[in-house]
Formats: structure tokens, C-alpha cells, sequence
């Protein structure tokens, strides 16, 4: 069921490599601007590029990724949220804590790793687009369906 839309929401995984930015860049096409959308990770990977399946996947639907880089809790320029999705256990702890001293809501949506996944080009794709498309749906069933332009 649709909620009514957060002014400020932030996404959090383990690295801010893979999931939680795939969620910002799906919540930005579906939204644009009417909120404010961030995505960090627990932990740090200091100059590492971004995942070539992540941006390959999200390319398909208009989202370049190509130059995101990650950032960890303690890196957001801002942390006054409304609303923190975190999409493993580890994001949920450190969301919790986030949360001790400030009034936010929060949700936990159990994502699948891809990153996990084995085998050919193809296969290792249709994982990551896996993900991707159940992110989507749950960005949909969250807060409902809001074309940014064109329809």
C-alpha cells in the first residue's frame, strides 16, 4: 500500500556499492526531485569504482552510475532523514543507532546480494537485474507510482 511521500529518504546497505545506490538512482527516476534521496554504506571501500553490473543494469532504464562513489554513515552530508530504508542486517544496525537521538522512521527490506552470484555474463546480469527490478517493485508498493515527466 502507497504511504504518503517522506521529504527526505536515505538508503543503506553494507558498501553502497551495489544496492543502496541502485535504490537512490530507481527512487530518483520514479521521483525526481519532489524528495530529497541519499544512500551511504556501513563500511568504506576507498577508491574503489563503481560495480560494472550495477551500472550496466541500471543503464538499461536511463540511470548512469558510472561516477557514483560510495560513502559510509559517517560521511553524509546530512543526515536528517525522514525516512531510512536499510537493505541488509548490518545497515539496520547502524540505522538504529543513526535513529537513537532523532525522531525518523524506519524499515528494513531484506535485499539479495548479487554480487554473490556466479557463472556466465548473462547469468550474473540477470541477478543484478533481479535485484534491481525488486527494488522497483517495492519503491512502487512503498510510496506509489509518480511519473517525473512524459506521462
Amino acid at each position: 500500500m502507497a504511504g504518503e511521500l517522506p521529504g527526505a529518504v536515505l538508503f543503506a546497505c553494507n558498501h553502497n556499492q551495489v544496492r543502496s545506490p541502485m535504490a537512490e538512482a530507481l527512487m530518483k527516476l520514479q521521483f525526481g526531485d519532489r524528495i530529497y534521496v541519499d544512500s551511504c554504506g556501513v563500511r568504506g571501500d576507498e577508491d574503489q569504482e563503481p560495480d560494472p553490473f550495477m551500472v550496466a543494469v541500471m543503464d538499461e532504464l536511463g540511470a548512469d552510475l558510472s561516477h557514483h562513489r560510495a560513502k559510509t554513515f559517517d560521511e553524509l552530508e546530512d543526515d536528517s532523514f525522514d525516512l531510512v530504508i536499510s537493505l541488509t542486517p548490518e545497515a539496520q544496525h547502524k540505522a538504529v543507532e543513526l535513529a537513537r537521538s532523532r525522531s525518523v522512521e524506519m524499515e528494513y527490506w531484506p535485499t539479495h546480494d548479487p554480487t554473490l552470484a556466479m557463472g556466465p555474463r548473462d547469468e550474473v546480469l540477470a541477478a543484478y537485474r533481479e535485484v534491481r527490478d525488486a527494488l522497483a517493485a517495492r519503491i512502487r508498493e512503498r510510496f506509489g507510482q509518480l511519473a517525473t515527466f512524459g506521462g
